[in-house]
């Protein structure tokens, strides 16, 4: 992998998924033990935990769920191997969702902390605050 900080391997990442990238895009970046955890928000009441495998799953039924993503990074922090950002989402839906039907644009402010170890992402956690009332 080439040198690059965590900043650089994060945003790099963010940008895979904002193209659509499946497992097979994404798993450069990620390390074996991996874990993503998305705590409660509108969409999930009790939040979730995943891990490598189950990830690169979801990146691959993303499709069929979301299209159209953008990440918007309004701001970064980054210490040592800790990298979190705060973003603007949006997506347009594929499918009915509660709070949305298909076709609608879905949008969330989301902060994204991210751990990595010797250049690939070992954890993100998720807080995301959906905007559900319409504009």
């Amino acid at each position: 992998m080439s040198h690059s900080t965590p900043l650089d391997q994060v945003l790099a990442f963010v940008r895979t998924v904002e193209a659509g990238g499946g497992a097979a895009e994404l798993r450069p970046f990620l390390a074996e033990d991996f874990t993503l955890t998305e705590w409660p928000h509108a969409l999930s009441k009790s939040g979730s935990t995943r891990n490598l495998a189950e990830t690169l799953s979801g990146a691959d039924q993303s499709k069929d769920i979301v299209a159209k993503q953008t990440f918007d990074v309004v701001r970064t922090t980054c210490q040592g191997d800790r990298v979190v950002l705060e973003m603007n989402w949006s997506a347009t839906l594929l499918l009915d969702l509660p709070h949305w039907d298909c076709g609608d644009t879905i949008r969330a402010r989301s902060t994204a902390v991210f751990e990595l170890r010797d250049g690939l992402i070992i954890s993100q956690d998720t807080y995301d605050c959906y905007y559900t009332a319409p504009e």
